[in-house]
């Protein structure tokens, strides 16, 4: 979950705590006293923050951010308050019932944990709505799409506050302010709620970069609300090895001429190309590169890293899926052609089958396949010198997932 809510969740509980408020049932808030305050600020209580998981009675199951899931009990004292996504303190927050509470509410709750850290009594349970946080994802993911803009990390000037990315072969300039949200991809993962607080010194030339913001009137440069960035390798290559008991798979780089070990999770995407669609596509790409001026491929590679796509969060733009056939002067959409190729397992695969993968930068040198090809040769024999970058172009990250407050 965005660590966004959590803060937010947090920031609004110990808010009315450190005020000396207290909320009455019927919503009213009232100062509390100098003895009061002192009570809060010994208090022992906990906070867990997670997600309703089941309601039976007056009794919550949260299945927290980490740790196992929690009993919680609502006591006729206990005050259910309601804030919507993007307000900072609670004095807008809506008293409700425990029958307003629903499966998926975000919530964040105080009160006594028993010893056993399993179950906890109420004093206080702070939710956001479900329906509340999905309607705040729509709007920012509509946000993302109009005033975002995506591409290539070229330069980055820390003590300017600017970065610099390539997008569609043209430079864009990003400033960041003390305001703006800096986030970074975690090493293992592409989504967008698992991306960590950063900084400009974090990006450097080659990862891919998101950013939204108010674009000055030519498009070439953006005043940045949120910033995200990544590294996310692209891989073309030969399988040396398949090792099914510990989901692993060795892989020999054409590019890079040596031999990658590359995971694969539940949320990787495996897919093989049936001869017939890979010939298409091969026949594609020749026609593409034909059509191309030198060095105008859409996929280009820097620092021996493929450069992403230029397409708005969600996969909406001219990369995505919705995309058409191919793109002027570029690769075909190879992404709408791979969303219709079967599924595969890693079983498979076999040693010497040609693949194509886009991977986490991962850890301890080993990275985390987010989408993997088989069945590529004749894409591979199409084009032997930019293969990776051709096929890999079209593919999206995680999009901002538009939660409060940001990734």
């Amino acid at each position: 979950m965005n660590p966004n809510i959590n803060r937010l969740l947090v920031t609004v509980l110990c808010a009315a705590s450190a005020s000396g408020m207290r909320l009455l049932p019927t919503g009213h808030a009232t100062y509390a006293g100098p003895q009061a305050q002192q009570a809060t600020g010994t208090s022992t209580a906990s906070r867990r923050i997670g997600a309703i998981k089941t309601i039976n009675g007056t009794v919550v199951t949260l299945t927290p951010d980490s740790g196992p899931d929690l009993n919680v009990t609502l006591q006729a004292t206990t005050r259910i308050l309601r804030i919507a996504p993007g307000e900072k303190d609670l004095k807008n927050a809506t008293p409700i019932t425990l029958q307003d509470l629903q499966v998926g509410d975000r919530i964040l709750v105080a009160g006594k944990a028993s010893d056993d850290n399993l179950s906890l009594a109420a004093s206080t349970l702070v939710v956001m709505k479900r329906s509340d946080l999905d309607a705040r994802h729509q709007q920012d993911l509509q946000d993302w799409q109009k005033r975002g803009v995506d591409g290539l990390a070229k330069a980055v000037d820390p003590a300017a506050g600017t970065l610099t990315i390539s997008v569609r072969s043209k430079d864009v300039i990003i400033h960041s302010s003390t305001t703006t949200v800096i986030r970074r991809y975690a090493p293992d993962s592409v989504k967008f709620d698992d991306a960590k607080a950063s900084s400009l010194q974090q990006i450097h030339p080659g990862d891919q970069v998101r950013a939204r913001g108010d674009r000055s009137a030519d498009g070439s440069e953006l005043a940045a609300e949120e910033i995200v960035s990544g590294l996310f390798p692209g891989i073309a290559g030969t399988v040396d090895s398949v090792d099914a008991s510990s989901s692993t798979l060795s892989v020999h780089d054409l590019l890079s001429k040596k031999t990658v070990v590359i995971k694969v999770t539940p949320d990787s995407q495996l897919r093989h190309l049936p001869p017939e669609m890979a010939l298409m596509i091969a026949t594609r790409l020749k026609g593409a590169a034909a059509g191309a001026a030198p060095g105008a491929a859409s996929g280009s590679v820097t620092n021996g890293q493929t450069a992403p796509p230029a397409s708005p969060p969600g996969g909406t733009g001219t990369g995505g899926n919705g995309g058409a056939s191919g793109r002027p002067g570029g690769t075909p959409d190879v992404q709408r052609l791979l969303s219709r190729a079967p599924a595969a397992a890693l079983t498979d695969l076999h040693k010497g089958d040609a693949v194509i993968i886009l991977s986490t930068e991962g850890t301890a040198g080993v990275g985390t396949v987010i989408t993997l090809v088989s069945g590529v040769e004749p894409l591979l024999q199409a084009a032997p010198s930019a293969s990776s970058a051709a096929l890999l172009s079209p593919w999206n990250m995680s999009a901002p997932s538009g939660d409060v407050g940001g990734p």
